[in-house]
């Protein structure tokens, strides 16, 4: 990588198997050996069980880039922040990663819900590699942000969704990382949340942050990233700048259009 890449994937491929295989027995691993037919289906079975959630994906984001990741639902962009973020391993290809990095992917997901939001702060930072003393810290400024300290040694499985994203947030955004994965983010909490956690993310990429950023909106893209990367099916599309997003808007406004005239 060059000093000034952040994110380099090359090649990358991820396969899913959909089918759910029997369990393994000698008696049955025993049949298959002498039996060529079986051997045979079995292997069939397991390629037509198989999806691709990416193929050949290949692309490079520098230091700095806000990057937005457009498509419709399965077109694969959750599984590539996951490989990005090291949370998925690919099938095929690799990912080289120049500086630390900061997912906020499925918030609260590291989160023991029996526990209390104060008992979770140490929990999740140390998940995410902080010790006690940086948190010590910062508690006072991840309560303060996640506005939730009247709720401290309440249960976090008494907690509404919102509240859940809130905290994960505050804490997940408590330093300002080299390199940050977003998973609709902007959408935490109520509007007056929202409003802050999108102050908070500009904050960061005013700082210099690197970001990799998914969202079903397209004037969020539009906003905040500088360049878009639209997948389909698995496949990298096309890679520009905002104007991909309207490109793609043209491309599912016109097989709308086409669905609805063979309906009628």
């Amino acid at each position: 990588m060059n000093q000034d890449e952040m994110i380099k994937i090359e090649d990358v491929s991820m396969r899913f198997n959909l089918g759910i295989e029997k369990g393994f027995s000698l008696k049955q691993g025993f049949v298959d050996i002498f039996d060529a037919k079986k051997r045979k289906e079995k292997k069939e079975r397991k390629k037509k069980n198989e999806f691709w959630a990416l193929k050949d994906v290949d692309f490079t984001i520098k230091k700095g880039e806000v990057v937005g990741l457009i498509g419709s639902n399965g077109a694969g962009k959750s599984t590539l922040l996951k490989i990005v973020a090291g949370v998925m391993k690919p099938t095929k290809g690799k990912v080289l990663v120049g500086g630390n990095i900061c997912p906020m992917i499925e918030l609260g997901a590291g989160f023991d819900m029996d526990l209390t939001a104060r008992e979770n702060i140490y929990l999740n930072g140390a998940v995410m590699g902080y010790d006690k003393p940086f948190i010590d810290s910062k508690f006072n400024e991840i309560v303060e942000f996640s506005e939730l300290d009247k709720f401290l040694d309440v249960p976090v499985k008494n907690f509404s969704s919102g509240m859940v994203a809130r905290l994960a947030f505050s804490i997940a955004t408590v330093v300002n990382p080299e390199i940050l994965i977003v998973d609709e983010i902007l959408s935490v909490g109520d509007l007056a949340f929202q409003a802050k956690s999108e102050g908070k993310m500009m904050e960061m990429i005013n700082g210099g942050t690197t970001v990799l950023y998914v969202s079903h909106s397209l004037e969020s893209i539009k906003k905040i990233c500088d360049k878009v990367i639209w997948l389909d099916h698995g496949h990298v599309v096309k890679i520009g700048d905002i104007e991909v997003c309207n490109e793609y808007y043209r491309s599912i406004t016109k097989n709308q259009e086409e669905v609805n005239e063979e309906v009628n």
